[in-house]
């Protein structure tokens, strides 16, 4: 078996762990990385790229039966289910190849197999061929998470899902549950009711979509019932009886409990962190409720062991993973990074309409004691929104109504996840309301509602 000593060992090649094997190869470092499944994490292979290739099919699925509304016809209008999971898998498939690829181009040892850390420096890998022993200076553990299963929701496969079931189904549900509202509940919800199935989704807290900003979950909310969807909230799935083909759930709200039944059921009701097996409480490393405690530069406390991604905690996003891969590899090679600041990154929900924030929602703002101005401005009135047959949607912005800071920024309706981008260099920047107010948008586009919203909140807004 091959022994190997290198200047950092990343555990688990998702889009925090490869980013920061191949940041930290770039600066000289001698990289490897263990990973057990696939290159690529959940992310690529089983979450956000997968899961958005299935909601792009959903959405064209959606506009073809809406062809009337562009003068347009189509005729006999369809799908394959096993064509559109198939093309989602392709997709998935073909990013695995593209993380391979760079990973080869920057010189980057990748090892299949279960690692554990039997002491400081030291990664003990078991492999198909054996045991490997490794040895570094700099270990990053970026093992991300897997699905929470509560006691009598647990999935079987077959009439009570995860998200990877919901994946690559087989079959289409006709009466579908999903229990939990968040990113991952409600992307799984909008995909199956678009297609047909009868959805019905139960969220415990007192809103759907409970992260964000109240005006964007009820607009939210009622472009879902509009669209067939049952959404009930303050309601708890107590347990679920399973017989041949069907599932009863017992569903209590406001004290009283309800018997629905369902043919499938979607649990999604959040994540627990891969902590388990590697040796972590032996090293002194503290795990609080299943996530590694870190500082804001993703140290562990025990030297030279870092901790970034899901397993280091919220945000649960990959695009924080990859920015605290970059800031530990560029640590690791002597340099002197930002941290990563939580509050400035945007989280995006690819459902229909989409959503996408930044920030303090208006009413964390008021709990954090600012004083606030916000603005508010409809898609209806913007040309481009209208045009596109989307006229259904909201720009939110919150400022800080004695510096002008850009506190929160929160949106639903078409492209949001695309659009949100330029309030998170907003408030990268630290712009302020006037920046904001005299930046030039282009006519016509869907980013000309940030730049009204931003008027609004200052009582200049030109059209509504």
């Amino acid at each position: 078996m091959a022994t190997g000593n290198f200047d950092m060992i990343v555990i688990g090649a998702g889009p925090g762990g490869y980013v920061a094997a191949i940041r930290a190869a770039q600066l000289g470092l001698r990289v490897c990385v263990v990973e057990r499944e696939n290159l690529g994490g959940i992310c690529l292979n089983w979450g956000c790229i997968p899961t958005k290739a299935l909601l792009r099919s959903s959405e064209v699925f959606h506009l073809m039966e809406r062809a009337k509304d562009y003068g347009l016809s189509a005729e006999k209008i369809g799908y394959d289910l096993d064509a559109v999971v198939k093309r989602s898998r392709g997709v998935a498939r073909q990013m695995e190849g593209g993380v391979k690829h760079l990973l080869k181009k920057n010189k980057v040892e990748v090892v299949m197999g279960e690692a554990t850390l039997p002491a400081r420096g030291k990664v003990s890998v078991k492999t198909e061929k054996g045991t490997e022993e490794l040895s570094a200076k700099h270990i990053v553990l970026a093992t991300g998470a897997r699905a929470r299963e509560l006691p009598g929701l647990e999935a079987d496969g077959d009439l009570v899902w995860t998200y990877r079931h919901a994946l690559v189904p087989s079959r289409m549900p006709k009466k579908l549950l999903v229990i939990g509202s968040g990113a991952i509940g409600i992307e799984f919800a909008s995909f199956y009711n678009t297609l047909g199935a009868e959805t019905t989704v139960v969220e415990v807290m007192d809103q759907i979509l409970p992260v964000e900003d109240r005006d964007i979950a009820a607009l939210a909310k009622k472009q879902f019932v509009k669209q067939g969807m049952k959404i009930m909230e303050k309601a708890t799935v107590k347990k679920l009886d399973r017989a041949k083909g069907k599932v009863t759930a017992h569903v209590e709200t406001g004290g009283k409990v309800e018997k629905l039944e369902f043919d499938t059921v979607i649990s999604a009701v959040g994540i627990v962190g891969n902590t388990e097996g590697l040796g972590l409480e032996e090293l002194g490393v503290k795990v609080d409720r299943t996530h590694v405690v870190v500082d804001e530069y993703c140290r562990t406390g025990v030297e030279g062991l870092y901790a970034i991604g899901d397993i280091a905690g919220a945000p649960w996003l990959a695009h924080k993973a990859s920015h605290e891969g970059v800031m530990v590899a560029e640590l690791a090679a002597g340099g002197q990074p930002h941290p990563v600041r939580p509050e400035s990154i945007a989280g995006c929900t690819y459902c229909q309409p989409q959503i996408a924030s930044v920030g303090l929602t208006e009413a964390k703002a008021k709990e954090a004691g600012y004083e606030i101005r916000v603005g508010k401005f409809p898609f209806i009135g913007n040309g481009k929104a209208v045009a596109l047959g989307e006229p259904e949607g909201l720009v939110k912005t919150v400022f800080d109504a004695k510096t002008g800071e850009l506190l929160g920024a929160h949106m639903v309706g078409a492209e949001v996840t695309e659009l949100i981008q330029g309030f998170v260099v907003g408030r990268q920047l630290e712009t302020t309301e006037e920046d904001l107010m005299n930046t030039v948008f282009p006519h016509p586009t869907l980013s000309e509602m940030m730049h009204e919203s931003v008027l609004a909140a200052y009582d200049r807004v030109i059209h509504i």
